[in-house]
C-alpha cells in the first residue's frame, strides 16, 4: 500500500503516534514496533507506537516513504506519506480490503 497516514495529538508531540488501521501492512507495522488496539467506543482498530512522530518519520524514510503533505486538524497533527511502487518493490501483492459496516 503506497499511501500511509500517521497522526498525533498536538499536546502529545512526543508520542504516542498513530501509524495505521486494521488494513495496514502487518510487516510494516511490525517494523515500526506498532501495537494494534481498539479504543472503547470506536468500531475500528488502529496501530500505534510510543515513539514521537519524528522517530516514526525517520523509520518510514528508511523504507522509502516520503511526506507529501502535513496538516493540523483541530488538536491533531496528520502526515500523509507515499512510497513509489517499482518493479522490485517490497510491497505485498494487492489485497482486497473489507470494510466494517454496521449491520
Amino acid at each position: 500500500m503506497p499511501y500511509l497516514l500517521i497522526s498525533t495529538q498536538i499536546r502529545m508531540e512526543v508520542g504516542p503516534t498513530m501509524v495505521g488501521d486494521e488494513h495496514s501492512d502487518p510487516n510494516l507495522m511490525n517494523y515500526l514496533g506498532a501495537t494494534k488496539r481498539n479504543m472503547l467506543g470506536n468500531h475500528f482498530w488502529e496501530y500505534y507506537v510510543q515513539d514521537s512522530p519524528r522517530i516514526v518519520l525517520d523509520k518510514l524514510e528508511k523504507c522509502g516513504y516520503r511526506v507529501i503533505s502535513m496538516t493540523g486538524v483541530g488538536q491533531t497533527l496528520v502526515w500523509c506519506l507515499h512510497k513509489e511502487i517499482t518493479g522490485n518493490s517490497s510491497l505485498l501483492p494487492a489485497q482486497e480490503i473489507v470494510l466494517n459496516r454496521p449491520a
